[in-house]
C-alpha cells in the first residue's frame, strides 16, 4: 500500500479525485496526512471529510524558505509518507523538500509542458490561440515545472475559449490521469531515465490515458 502525502493551496478538486480512485479501489494507496499553506482552503473539508489529517502549515511562521520545506520534509517522514502529491499547491517548492523527495514529488499542470510553465496555463494557452491544450503530471525538480514528464491529456482548444472554458475541460483530464500516473508509481511501472520517464506497458494503457480529439466545437 503507497502512502501519500498531499499538498494543496485551494479547493482540492485533484486531491478529491485521488481520494475517490483510493475509495473505487482504482489506486491502492492510503494518504497519510494533507499538508496546506492555507487554513481556508476547502481541501482541508474534503480532509477532514474523509478521515484525512489535515496539517496547517504557513511559511509566515517559518525563519525562511528552507526551514519551511524541511519542516514539512519532516512531517511527511514521520507519517511514512513515500510520494508526495502536489495537487494545487501554489507555491514553488524548496530544494530541503526536493532533496529529501528526490523523484518521489509529483504535479500536475494545466497546459502541455514544456509549453505554458507556470501561473495560468490555461490563459497562457487560449490567449495563444493554440489548438490543442492539455495537462501534464510531471516530477518536480528545482525548475519552474521543468521535471521530467510522466503522462499528459490532450483537449481541444477553440478561438473563443476562456480561461475557463478551456480550464473546465482541462480539469477534467486532470482527475484522470493524476490518479493513473499515482498508479503507474505504486505498481512499480515507472522508471527515469534522462529526463525521460519510461512506463512498462505503456502502449497497452493508451485508452486509459487519452480520449480521442475528433470531435467538432460543442
Amino acid at each position: 500500500m503507497l502512502i501519500l502525502g498531499i499538498l494543496a493551496s485551494g479547493g482540492g478538486t485533484n486531491f478529491q479525485a485521488i481520494i475517490d480512485s483510493i475509495e473505487s479501489g482504482f489506486l491502492k494507496a492510503d494518504i497519510a496526512v494533507l499538508i496546506t499553506d492555507n487554513p481556508e482552503a476547502h481541501a482541508v473539508e474534503r480532509a477532514k471529510k474523509h478521515n484525512i489529517e489535515p496539517l496547517v502549515l504557513r511559511p509566515k511562521d517559518f525563519t525562511d524558505k528552507n526551514a519551511y520545506y524541511s519542516h514539512i520534509a519532516g512531517e511527511l517522514r514521520k507519517r511514512g509518507v513515500e510520494l508526495v502529491i502536489l495537487a494545487g499547491f501554489m507555491r514553488v517548492v524548496g530544494k530541503t523538500l526536493i532533496d529529501q523527495y528526490r523523484d518521489r514529488i509529483m504535479n500536475i499542470h494545466p497546459a502541455l509542458l514544456p509549453s505554458f510553465p507556470g501561473l495560468h496555463g490555461q490563459k497562457q494557452a487560449a490567449d495563444y490561440g493554440v489548438k490543442i491544450s492539455g495537462c501534464t503530471v510531471h516530477f518536480v525538480d528545482e525548475g519552474m515545472d521543468t521535471g521530467p514528464i510522466i503522462i499528459q491529456a490532450s483537449v481541444p482548444a477553440y478561438h473563443d475559449d476562456s480561461e475557463e472554458s478551456l480550464g473546465k475541460r482541462i480539469l477534467a483530464q486532470e482527475h484522470k490521469i493524476f490518479p493513473y500516473a499515482i498508479r503507474l508509481y505504486s505498481e512499480g511501472r515507472i522508471s527515469i531515465n534522462g529526463r525521460k520517464v519510461v512506463i512498462t506497458g505503456e502502449r497497452q494503457d493508451e485508452s486509459m490515458i487519452n480520449p480521442p480529439l475528433a470531435h467538432p466545437h460543442p
